[in-house]
């Protein structure tokens, strides 16, 4: 049994004079979530191309359950949903449902029970009957998201899943994944998003102008490349004549007081922060409340690029 759902080994492509992917490598393990996050124009859409076997590498080799993207029997383990849906506005939803499940060879009454169950899940079921020429955006989106899980796939590869949604639909789609992961799906998804990639993914991988820059579990490279976390108390009367120093000694990088609130700069504050208001109780100093803010992925990719990833 392969380790490894996708392999991406040292993968290069180029347009012309203009490098878009340099040597690319990433491992995904059987159920892993994994987001690449990145700005337009990073090279996320041609790193999953490339996946899925809709382009072709210049260099280096991909492979899906140990085989490439274009044996006829991996196809059938893949589901992907483009960045661009690619479905037919002249039909109806159930009519592209339909198209869809006969390429896949999936019989139509399973096409049905699957289509009809992944639409009410995303809060589509009532609008299969209407022409996708009258959809939004992110009804297209919704539509192209369960055709890419029509015939079960075991490998799901999502450019942008969510970008147009609505909140409310956003968090269907998420759930949605979610209970996908939990079935023991590999997700290979692209997106903008922090708080997509912090939610959903087991590992995220920071991709910019065609080099994965950095990839781990979320809190992993929030803690590896992330600024320290600030530890804000308010007091409940400014201490007089108490050596806020000794309180602090030893659970911070550096602390200040600002006034009546007490800031400290620390690592991992889950496991300072109690010891810290203990130590201010035992010197007599009352605590009014206390907030903690913690590195963010947006920190982490300005860390590595030295941009401010845009959220559209």
């Amino acid at each position: 049994m392969q380790e490894f759902a996708i392999v991406v080994e040292n993968v290069e492509k180029r347009y012309g004079s203009r490098r878009v992917l340099n040597n690319v490598s990433l491992r995904i393990g059987r159920g892993v979530m994994y987001s690449l996050l990145g700005p337009n124009g990073s090279g996320k859409t041609t790193l999953l191309s490339i996946v899925v076997g809709v382009l072709k590498p210049d260099g280096g080799r991909v492979l899906i359950n140990g085989r490439p993207p274009d044996d006829p029997d991996t196809r059938l383990h893949i589901g992907y949903c483009p960045q661009e849906p690619a479905i037919y506005e002249r039909l109806s939803g159930w009519d592209n449902i339909f198209f869809y499940a006969k390429l896949y060879g999936v019989p139509k009454e399973d096409a049905y029970r699957r289509a009809r169950e992944l639409a009410e899940a995303i809060g589509l079921g009532e609008y299969l009957k209407v022409r996708v020429g009258k959809y939004s955006g992110g009804m297209m989106k919704k539509l192209s998201l369960i055709v890419s899980l029509l015939h079960d796939p075991d490998i799901l590869v999502l450019d942008e899943p969510t970008t147009g949604l609505d909140p409310s639909s956003r968090r269907e789609v998420w759930d949605l994944l979610l209970k996908l992961r939990k079935e023991g799906r590999t997700v290979l998804m692209a997106t903008h998003y922090m708080d997509e990639a912090d939610v959903l993914s087991d590992t995220v991988g920071i991709m910019d102008s065609g080099v994965l820059l950095a990839e781990d579990h979320p809190e992993n490279l929030k803690k590896r490349y992330g600024p320290p976390a600030v530890v804000a108390i308010k007091l409940a009367d400014k201490p007089m004549n108490i050596d806020i120093g000794k309180a602090v000694e030893g659970l911070g990088d550096r602390y200040y007081l600002d006034g009546d609130t007490l800031k400290v700069y620390v690592e991992d504050p889950d496991v300072v922060l109690p010891k810290l208001v203990e130590r201010l109780y035992e010197r007599g100093i009352r605590v009014d409340f206390v907030k903690v803010d913690r590195p963010t992925l947006e920190d982490v990719f300005h860390k590595l690029t030295g941009k401010r990833l845009k959220q559209e």
